[in-house]
């Protein structure tokens, strides 16, 4: 979007006229060439070769919910990026994982972010937490005509309920279906041994503590199975995102506390290769 300038020196009548609270509707009356799923791709044969990430997990404990993801991204076999970025923060008390094609995807975090914040100046109130987690229902449904030709966003959002006092995690398909998950939640190419590992240690009344070594766990488990995600790489000092919200509001753990958490679950792999036991957690 450009201000016209040529002749007032001023922004559009549009951009200081009051409207709708939500961005997205914005650019759809001023640029709709700007939202992802709008754009036009030229005529092709098969699905394009893209970089996809991986596989994010979730999971709730009583006072919040942790959410992370593994770093690297793939282009079909090819290790594509081995430090990607899959978790991002959405607001004060939300954020949000990624998986599939990492450019969209990004693209469309950059977008949900804004519609927050444009919300929030427009009204001068937060959205809920299901109203946040709508509208990031909308978004991916928009991109539904991408997804059919293999350009497909799959998250998984996740935030501290204010008004219940709780963290809630939230997944979804490719066509913006939306669930709201118990206890723990996965996506991506790994997702199943991931939740599988989770449903096995998982409990209602685990620390914050034990619930970040939880998504370590599954994490490691999902690598050890799936080609496409990957593990804590020590030489190269590569580990997971790990994120945590609370009442406190969001917060990344530094690179420092998800080295010492995911060396901790190498440490008990090599005393109990087959997986820890669940009182081990």
């Amino acid at each position: 979007m450009e201000a016209n300038t040529r002749s007032t020196g001023r922004l559009p009548a549009a951009f200081l006229t009051p409207g709708s609270s939500s961005f997205m509707d914005f650019l759809t009356d001023q640029a709709p060439g700007m939202l992802p799923g709008n754009r036009q791709l030229p005529p092709m044969k098969g699905a394009i070769e893209a970089p996809h990430g991986t596989t994010i997990v979730a999971a709730s404990f009583p006072g919040g919910v942790v959410l992370a993801g593994d770093r690297r991204a793939t282009m079909g076999s090819m290790i594509a990026q081995r430090d990607i970025q899959k978790v991002f923060p959405a607001d004060e008390y939300s954020a949000v994982g990624i998986a599939g094609t990492a450019g969209l995807a990004v693209e469309m975090v950059k977008l949900f972010q804004l519609e927050l914040e444009h919300f929030e100046k427009v009204e001068g109130a937060q959205l809920s937490l299901e109203g946040k987690a709508n509208r990031l229902s909308t978004m991916i449904r928009s991109n539904l005509a991408m997804a059919m030709q293999g350009l497909a966003v799959v998250p998984v959002f996740a935030g501290y309920d204010v008004d219940r006092e709780r963290g809630r995690i939230f997944s979804y398909d490719v066509t913006g279906g939306r669930s709201e998950e118990q206890g723990y939640a996965s996506t991506g190419s790994g997702s199943i041994f991931a939740r599988g590992s989770m449903k096995k240690l998982w409990r209602e009344d685990l620390t914050e503590e034990q619930t970040l070594t939880l998504v370590v766990q599954a994490l490691y488990d999902a690598a050890d199975d799936d080609s496409a995600t990957g593990g804590p790489d020590v030489a190269r000092r590569i580990y997971p995102i790990i994120t945590v919200i609370t009442d406190e509001g969001f917060r990344k753990l530094t690179e420092t506390e998800s080295a010492d958490i995911a060396r901790s679950v190498l440490e008990r792999r090599m005393e109990q290769p087959d997986g820890p036991r669940a009182e081990l957690l």
